[in-house]
Parts: C-alpha cells; sequence; structure tokens
C-alpha cells in the first residue's frame, strides 16, 4: 500500500466553530463528532480533525485546499457574503483581490484560530508564476 495521509489535528479556540467556518465556506459536510474531534472530509479521503485546545497554546498553521474553478466561484462569493477578509498574497498584504499563480486562481484567509487558509485552482508548478490581478 502506498503512503497517503489520512488525517491532521487542526487546533482551534473552538473546534465546532471552526469546522463549521471551513465547511460552510467550501461547501463542505462537518462529519459527527468523536470524542474531542469535529471532523471535515475533504473529497480525497483526507480528514481535517478540529480539537478546541486553549488559545495562548494555538500555533498558527497554513492549509492549502485544491478546488475546482467553480468551486472557487462559490467560496469566493461565500467569503464576500460573510465579510471574510481575503488577499492574494500570504503576506495579507494585497486585500481584496485574487492571484493568478500557475494558470489558476488562489487567495488567502484566515480562520477563526488564526491558522492560514488558501484555496487554489491549480497546484503549485503547474505553471508560471503571475502578478496578482489589480
Amino acid at each position: 500500500m502506498s503512503v497517503e495521509l489520512n488525517h491532521t489535528i487542526v487546533h482551534a479556540r473552538s473546534n465546532r466553530e471552526s469546522a463549521e467556518f471551513l465547511a460552510r465556506l467550501l461547501d463542505l459536510d462537518v462529519g459527527t463528532e468523536w470524542g474531542p474531534f469535529i471532523p471535515v472530509p475533504l473529497g480525497n479521503g483526507v480528514t481535517l480533525d478540529f480539537a478546541t485546545i486553549a488559545a495562548e497554546s494555538i500555533t498558527p498553521q497554513h492549509y492549502a485546499f485544491l478546488i475546482g474553478d467553480v468551486e472557487f466561484d462559490a467560496a469566493l462569493g461565500r467569503l464576500e457574503a460573510a465579510g471574510v477578509a481575503y488577499y492574494a498574497d500570504p503576506h495579507l498584504e494585497q486585500p481584496g483581490r485574487i492571484n493568478f499563480h500557475h494558470g489558476g486562481r488562489g487567495l488567502y484567509f484566515m480562520d477563526p484560530a488564526g491558522h492560514g487558509m488558501e484555496i487554489i485552482t491549480r497546484p503549485y508548478g503547474s505553471h508560471e508564476v503571475t502578478p496578482a490581478a489589480p
């Protein structure tokens, strides 16, 4: 059997709030709570298991999601409707913009626990990097 990522634990101030935030924005289902975890299954079989821990113990991480163009448009619309700030860059210096790296589109936003979230429509390295749109 090949090696595959099955699940990872995502620390949160509120496991339910963070799981529902991501699921709502990416049109995913929230799984059944299991012990201290609220799972959010992804399309490739990987599950993000959100766990509540003390806020001062959270080390911000980065999570990138490869999605289709239709899903990107829908997620962008949900971000805007919810008033969630998004950026074209990981340093959060280009607010309200998306990028067109690797022949696709991408953007960054923060989740309620302070993790950096990224959605992209093309994998890194699949095309030449281009600057963010004005």
